[in-house]
C-alpha cells in the first residue's frame, strides 16, 4: 500500500457552503493558485452544474492550474456530469467526482429509490464520467450511516465501471473514530487496492479531524478536507490539523506522509479568512490567533527556557513569523516585490504597480506595516472584480441622541455622483447613500469589523453580507485605516459582485 496520503482540498466547494462564504471567480482563482503553492494534490474547484458562476470558476481554474488535479463535483445525473466535463476540459489534470446517497434514510426519503436502482444509477454515472476524463471518483453519500454489505456491493460495481477513487464520507459527522476506523478497515480490505479509499468527515460532533486520522490509520489514502475547517453546518475536517498531526506524530503515522508545504499553511489560512470573512476561532488548532500564545506564567517561563516544554510545533514551521515588521514609506518597488514573494504572492507587473501604489499610500498613513497588513492589502487588490461603482470620497457626522449623516461621492461610468442621507448610525447612512446612487436596494445580513494587525493605527477590515433585489446574499470586503471608509468599500464591493453575478 502506498504511504503517501493524498490531500484532497474542497475549500472551494464544500468550504463555500459555509453560511456567508460565497466567493466570486477572481477570489476562487486566487485561492486555487495558493492551494497549488501549498502542495495540495487534488482541488475540488466547485460544482460546475450548480450555476453559471460555478461553471465559470471551475473553467477558469482549469485553464490556469499547473500541476494540481482540478476536480468538479457532480450528482449522478447526466446534466451534472456533462457540465463538470465541459468545465474541466482545459485542465492538464482533471477529475470528475460523482456521488449518490447510499444510506437507508437517504435512499428512502430523499432519493425515493430502491438499492438496486441506486447501484444502476451509480454505475451509469461513473461510465458517463469516464467519457470526459480517465480520473473518476465515486462517493457514497452518507456512507457513515450506510449498510456495510451494500457499501461493498455498490463500491465493487463502480470500481468495475472505472472509478479510481472510492470516497466514504461521514456526511453528517455522526460516527466516532473507533466506528469509522472499523468500517474503513473492512472496506480497505474488501477493495484490496483496486481503488484509492478516501474519507470526507464533517465536524458536527467535533470529531472530523480525529475521525480522519483514525481512517488514515485504518488504510484510507486520501483525505478530503478544507482550510480552517470551513464548510456547511459545523464544518469539515481541517487540512492544517490533519497534515500537522501526521507530521508531528511520526511515531504513530510513519512511514505515512503528505506533500503539503507546511510553511504555506498560515498564508493560506489568512487568505481564506480574508476572502470569506470567516476568521478561525482564536483557540483554533494550528492557525488560531492563540495557537502559539502563552499567558500562564509557568508556561511562559517554560517556553523561554526551552520551546518544546509547551510547544509541540513551531509557529515558523507553518509560515507564521510573529509580529514581523515589513517595509516603510521609503522602501522601493524591488524590495516590495521581494517581500511579497516571501509571503507567497507573485504578481504581474500591472497588479504589482497597483499594489505598490496602495502600499505607499498606506505607508504615509500608518507608522508600522506588518506582514498581515500586506497580505490583506494585496489579497484585496488581486481578488478585485471590475468596479462598476467605486468610492471616491466620504464625509460623515454623528452625535448623541441624533441621526447620523453621510455624504458619499461614487464614481460610475467615468462620472462622479454625490449624495447624502441620514441613518440610524453612520454605517446605516452610508449604505443608504450607496443604495440611492446605484438605484439598487440592499438588505444588510451581516456586518463584521476586524483589525488586520496591531496598534492604534491598525487597518480595519470590514466584511459585509448583503442581499440585493431578493437574490442570494453576496459578500463584500473593505480595507482602510478608517473603519467607515472600509465599511463603504465593503458595501460597494458587495454591490459590484452582485452586478457581475447578475450579468452572468
Amino acid at each position: 500500500m502506498d504511504n503517501k496520503i493524498i490531500i484532497f482540498d474542497t475549500t472551494l466547494r464544500d468550504g463555500e457552503q459555509s453560511p456567508g462564504a460565497s466567493m466570486n471567480t477572481a477570489e476562487k482563482l486566487q485561492i486555487a493558485l495558493q492551494l497549488e503553492r501549498l502542495g495540495v494534490d487534488v482541488m475540488e474547484a466547485g460544482f460546475a452544474a450548480a450555476s453559471p458562476g460555478d461553471f465559470d470558476a471551475v473553467n477558469q481554474i482549469a485553464k490556469q492550474a499547473s500541476n494540481i488535479t482540478v476536480c468538479s463535483l457532480a450528482r449522478a445525473v447526466e446534466r451534472d456530469i456533462k457540465a463538470a466535463g465541459e468545465a474541466l476540459a482545459p485542465a492538464k489534470h482533471k477529475r470528475i467526482h460523482t456521488f449518490i446517497a447510499t444510506s437507508p434514510i437517504h435512499m428512502e426519503f430523499k432519493l425515493k429509490m430502491k438499492p438496486d436502482e441506486v447501484i444502476k444509477r451509480a454505475v451509469e454515472a461513473v461510465k458517463y464520467a469516464k467519457s470526459f476524463c480517465d480520473d473518476v471518483e465515486f462517493s457514497c453519500e452518507d456512507a457513515g450511516r450506510s449498510d456495510l454489505e451494500f457499501l461493498k456491493e455498490i463500491c465493487d460495481a463502480t470500481i468495475s465501471a472505472g472509478a479510481k477513487t472510492i470516497n466514504l464520507p461521514d456526511t453528517v459527522g455522526y460516527r466516532l473514530p473507533s466506528e469509522l476506523s472499523q468500517m474503513i478497515g473492512q472496506m480497505v480490505q474488501f477493495i484490496a487496492g483496486r481503488a484509492v479509499v478516501s474519507v470526507h468527515n464533517h465536524n458536527d460532533l467535533g470529531l472530523a479531524t480525529a475521525n480522519s486520522l483514525a481512517c488514515v490509520s485504518a488504510g484510507a489514502r486520501q483525505v478530503e478536507c478544507t482550510i480552517n475547517g470551513i464548510g456547511e453546518r459545523a464544518g469539515n475536517a481541517a487540512l492544517e490539523e490533519i497534515v500537522i498531526a501526521i507530521k508531528t506524530r511520526q511515531d504513530v503515522f510513519a512511514p505515512l506522509y503528505t506533500d503539503i508545504i507546511c510553511k504555506e499553511i498560515y498564508p493560506t489560512s489568512r487568505l481564506i479568512a480574508s476572502i470569506t470573512g470567516i476568521e478561525p476561532q482564536p483557540n483554533k488548532a494550528i492557525v488560531g490567533k492563540n495557537a502559539f500564545a502563552h499567558e500562564s506564567g509557568i508556561h511562559q517561563d517554560g517556553v523561554l527556557k526551552h520551546k518544546e516544554t509547551y510547544e509541540i510545533i513551531s509557529a515558523e514551521s507553518i509560515g507564521l513569523e510573529k509580529n514581523s515588521l515589513v517595509l516603510g514609506k521609503h522602501s522601493g518597488r524591488h524590495a516590495f516585490k521581494d517581500k511579497l514573494a516571501t509571503l507567497g504572492f507573485d504578481l504581474e507587473s500591472e497588479a504589482l504597480n497597483t499594489a505598490f501604489e496602495k502600499f505607499k499610500d498606506l505607508a504615509d498613513k500608518k507608522k508600522e506595516i506588518f506582514d498581515d497588513d500586506l497580505r490583506a492589502l494585496v489579497a484585496e487588490e488581486i481578488t478585485k472584480i471590475p468596479q462598476a461603482y467605486e468610492i471616491v470620497r466620504l464625509l460623515q457626522s454623528s452625535c448623541n441622541n441624533a441621526l447620523a449623516s453621510a455624504s458619499v461621492s461614487i464614481k460610475h461610468d467615468d462620472e462622479v455622483v454625490s449624495d447624502s442621507a441620514l441613518g440610524n448610525g453612520t454605517v446605516d447612512a452610508i449604505f443608504k447613500v450607496v443604495d440611492r446612487i446605484s438605484g439598487v436596494s440592499g438588505i444588510l445580513k451581516d456586518y463584521k469589523v476586524t483589525a488586520v494587525s496591531q496598534g492604534k493605527d491598525a487597518l480595519a477590515k470590514v466584511d459585509v453580507k448583503v442581499e440585493f433585489e431578493g437574490f442570494s446574499a453576496v459578500m463584500g470586503h473593505g480595507l482602510d485605516i478608517d473603519t467607515m471608509i472600509a465599511s463603504a468599500k465593503a458595501y460597494v464591493g458587495a454591490l459590484n459582485s452582485f452586478l457581475k453575478m447578475k450579468r452572468n
